[in-house]
């Protein structure tokens, strides 16, 4: 079990280093793709929310049932050169799925959200171990943008997933893994929004993992979720998505 929690540090990236420990943060972003449509409506250049403003607009655990909510501590996001990739195309995604936001927010906030177990009858301690590996973990991301950067990072991660759909290769502080094939799924939230299946190889076997994106003004919100679970996990967050897109408004 120690083997798959170190292999899978490299799959989920940052949101298992929470056990794992990790870096430190930073403010070297990596690049943002082409423009999105919507940068060129000629809509009045954002102005960047702090820190202390995107703390009061992430998920808590008030605005959920049956999830517990931490705020990420420092430990908990490595800097954004210590996310790459093989394919320069794929950083976006890399970084999204790594509590960083893509491209160059001018401020951030984090949350690490865990479904809560769901209560069974068995009471053996071999289920209840299935229960915990099986829960699904999401690092919850804000970042706030100047200008028309919010686009411009949604339009990244946008193109990263039309580019890696056969998948790249990504190494997370020091743990190398490779990203079989990134899936577009189907999601409404925001002003914009985009959601992805990635499968990785997890010591041989496939671990899926799913991705959101959306944006919401100058703010985009990623939600990278993963589970111990056979396979990994199953649907996308839509709960966490759309508490979030309630309380951006």
């Amino acid at each position: 079990m120690r083997s798959a929690a170190v292999a899978a540090t490299a799959v989920s990236f940052a949101l298992l280093v929470t056990a794992c420990g990790g870096g430190e943060k930073s403010d070297d972003k990596g690049k943002g793709g082409a423009p999105s449509a919507s940068a060129t409506t000629g809509a009045p250049a954002a102005e960047a929310l702090s820190a202390a403003e995107l703390d009061k607009l992430i998920v808590e655990k008030a605005d959920l049932k049956g999830y517990q909510v931490q705020k990420a501590g420092a430990g908990d996001v490595v800097a954004a050169d210590k996310v790459t990739t093989d394919k320069a195309a794929c950083a976006p995604i890399a970084h999204a799925m790594s509590f960083i936001s893509p491209g160059s927010p001018a401020a951030s906030a984090e949350r690490k959200v865990l479904a809560e177990p769901k209560k069974g009858a068995s009471a053996k301690p071999e289920d209840a171990l299935g229960g915990v590996l099986g829960v699904e973990m999401t690092a919850v991301t804000l970042g706030s943008y100047e200008g028309q950067g919010a686009q411009d990072a949604f339009a990244s991660v946008k193109k990263a997933g039309a580019e890696c759909a056969g998948g790249f290769s990504v190494v997370h502080l020091k743990e190398s893994t490779k990203v079989s094939k990134v899936v577009p799924e189907s999601v409404t939230a925001g002003e914009e929004a985009v959601a992805f299946t990635v499968t990785s190889d997890l010591e041989g076997e496939a671990f899926t993992s799913k991705l959101v994106v959306f944006r919401k003004g100058g703010t985009l919100a990623s939600f990278s979720t993963i589970s111990f679970a056979p396979g990994g996990v199953a649907s996308l967050p839509q709960a966490l998505v759309d508490a979030q897109a309630a309380k951006l408004g």
